[in-house]
């Protein structure tokens, strides 16, 4: 090794090794989607594997020679290569994609939630794939070609590399061409390219001009179901984190993963709704915002006011209580509690996990002090994974053994799925002791209460080898869309509103998605305001006239 190094390498030889390994070993996932997608590695296909690898490499290396400059080349070449093989093991060890919202959820969790994905597998991959060849790069004696000369000789490899591949596509275009149009995924499987695109969306949209946030909603004014009311009102929204419908036994599940929810009367639970993003940083702006998932984009969002703003202008008071990484923006004009800390006021933590149950800290008294119509945010930890074992306490472990790792090569299918179900477990115990705060006040204090719960976004637990979330909208699984979603109301609160319960249950099965809430929750609390869509309001066709 010694002896190599001590040798000068010249820099195009360099140059085209870099890309040679970024494209093979650093893309082992994609080359094995690519390969089913092209029809299997038979030796008809192998022509065509053959050349797509090349092209590949000679796109690579034509990128690469563009930075094969003296003090430029090391710091280019070890960067892509680290970030390469990081991306590299997240595609293969949870079946993910590199896009724009992946880059933006990650720049928006938090250290604790961040440091759960980092593995012994990942630090090998890591190590194996970026540091060692990038400690090599480090330590090498490049020849860089100088002068006029050095710059000719890198238009010509640049430009031959590119032409010779251009010609390559068009000759297998019509080969590859099925498998690119019906597994657009694949695009957001070659790194570093996924990464390089999916950095710059995020960072040119974080660096825009500073948004003017317009307003919306200011003509909101309670409607005619409080003419006269003396009686206050708490409705609780509670933001559920990670939670698939499909593992709610209210939704037909096979193991009895509600068993209190079950049991509370005049629960309204709604088995067919689709959330607006697989990713929170995506998912909660959305739900919040007035525009729908067709129309959202998270610079539209940040430019407009949203539903709490909404709410606020109606005369509501309106806090947010967080035990997640924040509240992605939505809650930046109004009162906002970060109870997610373990040197913070919620009670119930352990170590550095705190539980959801610590939302509901205080909740009483706030209830029984406040003078206000109060709407609480109450966004959980819910089900975040990896680590799905830390987010629920001891006692709630029913379904074992759990995969207590953050590395799921060392789990089983069943394991996994043990410890995601036993976060279903303990989500249904908070929402059972929400619901059961908010029916104590409503006896006790004569406050009209309701709890309205939905979930972000899913989790994918193996299913065609993906796990977490994260996957663009337009081939995310079932698994990561469809979400639970349901409500409580005290009967003063349904009775207040004129709302029918038999008509909310009889479309309980009906399809529904995040675009409802904004509306609904408007609807809910008799919210007239022109922003309003009676289309979406859930509540609209099952309102008794006032």
């Amino acid at each position: 090794m010694d002896k190599l190094l001590a040798r000068r390498i010249s820099a195009p030889f360099l140059t085209l090794a870099v890309a040679v390994f970024l494209a093979t070993a650093g893309n082992i996932k994609f080359w094995t989607t690519f390969t089913a997608a092209a029809g299997g590695l038979t030796p008809g296909r192998l022509p065509l594997l053959g050349g797509a690898m090349l092209i590949i490499v000679l796109f690579f290396n034509a990128c690469l020679t563009l930075a094969s400059f003296r003090f430029v080349a090391k710091p280019v070449f070890i960067l892509l290569l680290v970030t390469a093989s990081t991306a590299s093991y997240f595609i293969a060890a949870y079946g993910i994609v590199i896009d724009r919202a992946m880059v933006q959820n990650v720049f928006e969790t938090d250290m604790r939630e961040a440091g759960e994905l980092v593995s012994w597998n990942m630090l090998l991959t890591v190590g194996l794939l970026g540091l060692l060849p990038a400690s090599w790069i480090a330590r090498a004696r490049i020849a860089y070609p100088q002068g006029r000369r050095g710059l000719v000789q890198r238009a010509g490899i640049a430009g031959g590399s590119l032409l010779l591949a251009l010609l390559l596509l068009v000759l297998l275009f019509k080969s590859l061409a099925p498998a690119v149009r019906e597994h657009r995924e694949l695009r957001f499987l070659l790194t570093p390219t996924n990464t390089i695109q999916a950095m710059n969306g995020y960072l040119r949209g974080k660096w825009a001009t500073p948004v003017v946030v317009a307003p919306l909603g200011r003509d909101a004014m309670k409607g005619k179901a409080w003419a006269g009311q003396t009686r206050r009102t708490v409705t609780v929204i509670v933001v559920g984190e990670t939670a698939r419908a499909m593992n709610f036994s209210l939704n037909g599940y096979r193991r009895q993963t509600n068993p209190l929810l079950a049991r509370q009367p005049g629960l309204i639970n709604f088995s067919n709704v689709r959330s607006c993003g697989t990713a929170t940083a995506v998912s909660v702006p959305c739900v919040f915002s007035a525009f729908g998932r067709e129309e959202y984009s998270a610079s539209k969002a940040a430019s407009q006011e949203g539903l709490l703003d909404v709410l606020d202008h109606a005369g509501f008071k309106v806090l947010w209580r967080d035990n997640n990484s924040g509240c992605k923006g939505v809650c930046a004009r109004v009162a906002f509690e970060d109870l997610s800390r373990p040197d913070g006021p919620n009670g119930f933590c352990a170590g550095e996990e705190c539980y959801d149950e610590g939302l509901l800290g205080g909740l009483p008294e706030l209830i029984r002090r406040s003078e206000h119509d109060l709407v609480i945010v109450l966004h959980q930890k819910g089900s975040h994974g990896p680590a799905y074992a830390k987010r629920y306490p001891h006692d709630f472990g029913r379904f074992n053994p759990v995969c207590d790792s953050n590395d799921f090569d060392k789990c089983t299918a069943a394991s996994i799925a043990n410890a995601y179900d036993n976060t279903i477990l303990y989500t249904d115990y908070f929402l059972s002791k929400t619901i059961d705060t908010l029916r104590a006040a409503a006896e006790q204090d004569g406050v009209d209460t309701a709890m309205l719960y939905f979930s972000d976004h899913g989790e994918s637990l193996g299913e065609n080898n993906l796990y977490l979330h994260g996957a663009p909208y337009m081939f995310a699984p079932d698994e990561q869309t469809r979400v639970p979603m349901m409500l409580w109301m005290s009967d003063h609160f349904s009775e207040r509103f004129g709302i029918d319960r038999n008509c909310l249950m009889a479309r309980r099965s009906e399809a529904l998605s995040h675009d409802n809430v904004f509306h609904s929750v408007l609807g809910l609390l008799d919210v007239n305001t022109a922003v309003l869509n009676p289309k979406l309001d859930l509540f609209h066709a099952c309102t008794r006239g006032m």
